[in-house]
């Protein structure tokens, strides 16, 4: 059974869960990080020198950093659904995974941290407002992908959308103006439906 370390109100935890519960494979999981801890002991910077979450054991095999577990689970559960077979194809949503990491994420970071873990006294407003600009801008091109198609893939969920998800709920549920993204929406109203991320994802309070 895979062993999961992180709290569920982590974005990077709720990917890997949301991976899991899709893939219908076991796991047992364990509180750490921020009010838990753990992260900053002997016994979990041996496994993740990091000290961050999510780690993963699989028997013998220990894993970290999210977009890596998240590769792993498929290739070794996805079947073909969620990991496909042709190399082209894989490589297409890979580049969206990454991009998740390298654009999207570092572009809202600042306004999740400056709106749900800044207390309104001290927040920043002008790197808020920057922030929100830099989303904005990389969910534009979320809209251009999405534009005649259900997933980032195509007609199915795949490891390109997972990684996005926390994101993309994250930013439809805070308090800033936001640009008209249709098809960004349609695309997160599909993941809504979907149980595995109601249980992980849409459920889950931000925080």
């Amino acid at each position: 059974m895979v062993k999961v370390y992180g709290r569920i109100t982590s974005s990077n935890v709720m990917k890997v869960l949301w991976t899991l519960s899709e893939l219908g494979v076991d796991y047992d999981r364990v509180d750490a990080g921020m009010a838990y801890g753990v992260v900053d002991t002997p016994e979990y910077r041996a496994m993740n020198p990091n000290g961050r979450v999510p780690t993963i054991q699989d028997g013998d095999l220990i894993l970290w950093e999210s977009n890596a577990i998240v590769r792993y689970l498929a290739a070794k559960h996805g079947g073909g659904a969620l990991w496909p077979s042709d190399l082209a194809h894989r490589a297409d949503l890979d580049r969206w995974m990454d991009w998740q990491q390298t654009t999207l994420n570092p572009a809202f970071t600042p306004v999740f941290w400056g709106l749900v873990r800044t207390a309104p006294e001290d927040r920043n407003h002008d790197t808020i407002k920057a922030a929100v600009g830099a989303s904005c801008n990389a969910m534009a091109m979320l809209e251009h992908r999405l534009k005649g198609q259900k997933w980032l893939g195509g007609d199915a969920l795949s490891i390109a959308d997972i990684p996005l998800g926390p994101n993309v709920h994250r930013f439809f549920n805070l308090d800033f103006e936001r640009p008209n993204l249709p098809n960004v929406r349609a695309w997160y109203d599909r993941m809504c439906e979907r149980p595995a991320f109601q249980q992980h994802v849409s459920g889950i309070p931000i925080e």
